[in-house]
Formats: C-alpha cells, sequence, structure tokens
C-alpha cells in the first residue's frame, strides 16, 4: 500500500462523473497551456492528458505521490511536467516560467489553503484564463455571495474574478472521505491588477458586519464627517451595512478612501 502524508489534507476525488465535469469546465484544447495544483494520484491528471493539451504543469508537495503515480505519466506523456513542492509558493514561479504565455488553472486543493491560494492567485500578475478549483461547499457559498449576504471572502475574490459554482460533490465521493461536502468552483479571472491596500481596506470594510459601513470605516481612522462625505459621493448611506454593498460599489470606495 503506498502511503501519503495525511499532514497535507490530502483527500482524493474517485467519482469519475465529478472528475470528468472538473476537466470539462476549462475546455482544454490542442493549444492550451495547463496548471494543475495537487494532482495526487492523478485522478484529473490523466483526464486532463486525454484532452492533449499543448502543455501539463503539475504542481504536487508530497514526493511520494510523485514517484508511484506521476514518474508513470512522465514516462508516457511528453507534454507533461511535474514540480515538486508548495504550491503556494511554486505558482507564481510556475507562471513566470510561462513567459506571458495563456493558461488555464485547475485543481483538487488541500482544503487548508483555499483562502492563501486564491490570495495567491489575485496577487498573480499574469492570472489564468479560466480557473477551475474543488473547494469546501460552504466556502464556495460564501465566496460566490451577493448582496444582501457580500462578505469578506466574495469581495476578496471579486475585485478580481466572476465566481461561480458549477456543482456540488458529495463527501462520499472522496476518499479519504472529509466532514463536509464539496463544489466545483468556476473562477473567469480579469486581467487588472489589485492594489495590495485593497485587501486591508476590506478586512475594516467587514470588520464587524453586523455594524454600518460608517462604523467599520471608523477603523481606518478617518473623521466621521469625512467619512460621510466619501460615502455621500457615491450615493451610499452611512447608515448601510457591508453585506449589502456590491463589488462596484466597494470598489469605488476603495478608489475614493485611497486618494482621500
Amino acid at each position: 500500500m503506498i502511503k501519503y502524508r495525511q499532514n497535507l489534507g490530502q483527500n482524493f476525488l474517485k467519482d469519475a462523473r465529478a472528475l470528468d465535469r472538473i476537466v470539462s469546465v476549462l475546455e482544454i484544447g490542442s493549444k492550451d497551456v495547463v496548471v494543475e495544483i495537487g494532482p495526487g494520484h492523478g485522478e484529473l491528471t490523466r483526464r486532463i492528458l486525454a484532452q492533449g493539451p499543448k502543455k501539463l504543469v503539475a504542481i504536487e508537495k508530497d514526493g511520494a505521490l510523485i514517484d508511484h503515480f506521476l514518474k508513470e505519466f512522465l514516462k508516457n506523456h511528453a507534454n507533461l511536467e511535474v514540480v515538486e513542492g508548495d504550491a503556494l509558493k511554486e505558482l507564481p514561479k510556475v507562471v513566470e516560467g510561462l513567459g506571458g504565455e495563456p493558461y488555464k488553472l485547475i485543481g483538487n486543493i488541500p482544503y487548508y489553503i483555499t483562502g492563501h491560494l486564491l490570495r495567491t492567485l489575485g496577487e498573480l500578475e499574469h492570472k489564468p484564463s479560466i480557473i477551475t478549483l474543488t473547494i469546501q461547499k460552504e466556502v464556495a457559498l460564501r465566496l460566490c455571495a451577493t448582496p444582501p449576504k457580500m462578505n469578506l471572502l466574495s469581495a476578496s475574490v471579486g475585485i478580481w474574478g466572476n465566481g461561480k459554482i458549477i456543482r456540488y460533490i458529495s463527501r462520499k465521493s472522496f476518499k479519504p472521505s472529509p466532514k463536509v461536502d464539496s463544489a466545483i468552483l468556476k473562477i473567469v479571472p480579469r486581467k487588472e491588477l489589485v492594489d495590495p491596500n485593497y485587501y486591508k481596506f476590506i478586512k475594516a470594510l467587514f470588520g464587524s458586519p453586523r455594524k454600518t459601513v460608517l462604523n467599520n470605516l471608523k477603523a481606518l481612522n478617518l473623521p466621521k464627517e469625512e467619512l460621510e462625505k466619501i460615502l455621500f459621493s457615491i450615493v451610499l448611506n452611512p447608515k448601510a451595512r457591508p453585506q449589502d454593498l456590491t463589488i462596484k460599489e466597494i470598489k469605488r470606495l476603495f478608489i475614493l478612501f485611497t486618494h482621500n
């Protein structure tokens, strides 16, 4: 029996129909470059290669999985490259190595890296044209939330990409089975860069969901009168709550604050 590193939080998807659906989201063609995060046993890898992409770069942290599964793929597929290491650290390097060439990204990722991975993707100067990830159902629902359920996560991702839930996956479809159900998430990134200060701004904005926008933004140390002036300038009631704001309104607020 092959032993993989339990501390990496790996849950391997075994549902063939779900695996096929995940790959189909990318609409892979012969000219496409694909980056896969956490190929594991190669369930997705096999299906990606079957689509005949120009190149597939698989980033895997567990050396045992590379030795026992991915080396077999390497023998038969010249278009496959395997990078051993932490995806959070290796992804920016892999993207830089593509030299600006368009690419698509896919992964059944360990749930504990979801937040960090999304932040890493948002900060990439050269983003994928399409992203499809398998993440916790609850996280996917928060990420795709719209008013009146906006939250810190949906504001963090919504500034750089449009997220959509494709379908849900039962926890029973994984081995070992996690404690929660999952979702196939599709994100279509926008090309614009995100100002790093934006994340500090929305952290203040969503500091306390029950408070008003005005009260939350007091954490930015601006006088109340100045805050009200900024909010009224975009026809926003100071008594509005952060969960009621659209991405467009949040972005306009941030721009006004950064120019204040």
